[in-house]
């Protein structure tokens, strides 16, 4: 089994393999299209060849400065019986490959809702997932993914919070506090590996390196200008998203996530926003009926393997 990152010549075969999407991400448009931005490269897709032939093919996705990859996009074999051996040595190389300090990479796949329902996709996820989990990828997060669209309307701007622009220390110190009881599994797992200062500001560089502008950030105060949260609308290379938001643990429980949500939903619309897309993982129950109430409507279910938390 040799191992080897992609050329220029592969590219037939590449195409070809892709075209046989079952559960993953990528689509020949996407491809083309993320290799023309750099989010895709061929020194961050890898093949399995035997005999001079190519028999598995991982894709991995990652943001355009960034040195390494951060996600898996698809898996596809071309050879004979079982796949599983194949994409675990694969999966294994490129974590090999990363130094140890390097964002634990993940796995990514955007489903249907009713997937579990279909057993085609049933199997297909399976059978990646087994490839995964040997490669320690044992952790499972399972999110709602949400969109707003105009004829969906606007939800009603706070009129009890004032929002301001504030420096990235700010953003910071307000990303440490409200990771305090948070319940997002990608949180947790990042204050696990590198405490809450160092999760908050590998936050505030993970939104910077995003396609929406800083200038969006908005810090959030009550009328007695007490900080209640912060609101981050984004953008990303499908196009606008709902990037963070959060409020703070001794003002939780009094729905500001939606006077977040619906100041970072005006802030998109009024940029043009055909979509703003989102996701809260399945245990967020609070955002989850905050995203419902403010109009958004999930439509697909995005399933996330990842190392487990320390």
């Amino acid at each position: 089994m040799n191992i080897r990152t992609t050329v220029e010549a592969d590219l037939d075969t590449i195409l070809a393999l892709i075209e046989r999407q079952s559960v993953n991400t990528v689509t020949l448009d996407r491809y083309r299209d993320m290799i023309a931005d750099r989010t895709y490269r061929h020194d961050w897709t890898w093949v399995v060849e035997e005999a001079g032939k190519i028999v598995a093919l991982a894709i991995w996705w990652g943001p355009p400065e960034h040195d390494h990859p951060f996600s898996i996009d698809g898996l596809y074999y071309a050879g004979d019986g079982d796949p599983v051996p194949a994409w675990t040595a694969l999966i294994e190389h490129t974590i090999e490959s990363r130094p140890a300090d390097a964002e634990p990479p993940e796995y990514h796949f955007f489903l249907p809702g009713d997937w579990k329902d279909q057993p085609d996709v049933v199997a297909e996820l399976a059978v990646r997932r087994q490839a995964a989990e040997a490669a320690g990828l044992t952790g499972v997060t399972e999110r709602l993914r949400y969109e707003w669209k105009p004829e969906y309307g606007l939800p009603s701007r706070s009129t009890r919070l004032r929002f301001e622009p504030a420096d990235d220390e700010a953003f910071v110190d307000v990303f440490r506090q409200v990771s305090e009881g948070s319940l997002d599994a990608a949180t947790a797992r990042e204050i696990a590996r590198l405490g809450a200062d160092g999760a908050a500001r590998e936050e505030l560089e993970l939104y910077k390196s995003m396609r929406g502008d800083r200038a969006w950030w908005r810090l959030a105060y009550d009328a007695d200008g007490k900080l209640i949260g912060f609101a981050i609308p984004s953008a990303n290379q499908g196009g606008m998203t709902v990037g963070y938001l959060g409020v703070l643990a001794e003002h939780r429980g009094h729905r500001y996530s939606d006077d977040l949500l619906a100041e970072i939903t005006h802030i998109l619309a009024e940029l043009g926003a055909e979509r703003i897309a989102a996701d809260t993982d399945f245990g967020n129950v609070p955002m989850a009926r905050s995203f419902e109430r403010l109009h958004y409507r999930n439509f697909a279910v995005r399933v996330v393997l990842h190392f487990p938390a320390n």
